[in-house]
């Protein structure tokens, strides 16, 4: 992505591509969300154990709204009905950042050099229309970032900081955008805020 890409503005005023987190100088706060089974073995753990799967590519989000969207507040499917906040070393984030490629083909690239460049790449980004509370999409764009091997095995043995429920916190928001008071809702919102990356993505 080029930087005049990353920096032009949208109606709404935010950058097209930007990644917006909750972190301070040690951590970045990342979402995911899985079934009972994972997410309890987690808590108890303070890091991903079995049956966490090591072995297949993880996607951890930045963006609350974005995660849940994705799980639909935590009522989408058994799957995904608990929504973690992970908080990881800054500098796991940096790396999984300096080691990314996009999920979809450079169209610089001819097919067998995008395979080569993907297969010696651990880490995918892909960027989605954010979404807003009723998850209609939003004309600006929050970052995915999949972490496959050796990328996951970092982020559960070396980036983990803390791991936090949020699930009741998805429920009482979706309550409220149920009952329509939706300033109420969005004052629960983490507060995200723009992060620079040491690698531009």
């Amino acid at each position: 992505m080029g930087a005049g890409h990353a920096a032009a503005q949208t109606a709404s005023g935010f950058p097209y591509r930007q990644i917006r987190a909750v972190y301070d100088d040690a951590t970045i706060r990342v979402y995911q969300a899985f079934n009972d089974q994972i997410a309890d073995a987690a808590l108890a753990a303070g890091r991903f154990v079995a049956p966490f799967s090591r072995s297949r590519m993880t996607w951890i989000k930045p963006s609350f709204r974005w995660m849940i969207y994705r799980a639909g507040w935590g009522h989408k499917d058994d799957n995904q009905r608990r929504i973690l906040a992970i908080d990881l070393r800054r500098e796991g984030f940096e790396w999984a950042l300096a080691n990314s490629c996009p999920s979809h083909p450079d169209p610089a690239m001819t097919p067998q050099q995008w395979q080569q460049h993907r297969d010696a790449t651990p880490v995918r980004i892909q960027w989605d229309p954010e979404r807003d509370l009723h998850f209609h999409p939003l004309d600006h764009r929050s970052i995915q970032i999949g972490l496959g091997r050796p990328a996951v095995l970092r982020y559960v043995e070396e980036w983990i900081q803390r791991i936090e429920d949020i699930t009741p916190l998805a429920h009482r928001m979706h309550a409220l955008v149920q009952a329509d008071r939706l300033e109420e809702a969005a004052a629960l919102l983490p507060p995200e805020r723009p992060y620079l990356p040491l690698t531009e993505v």
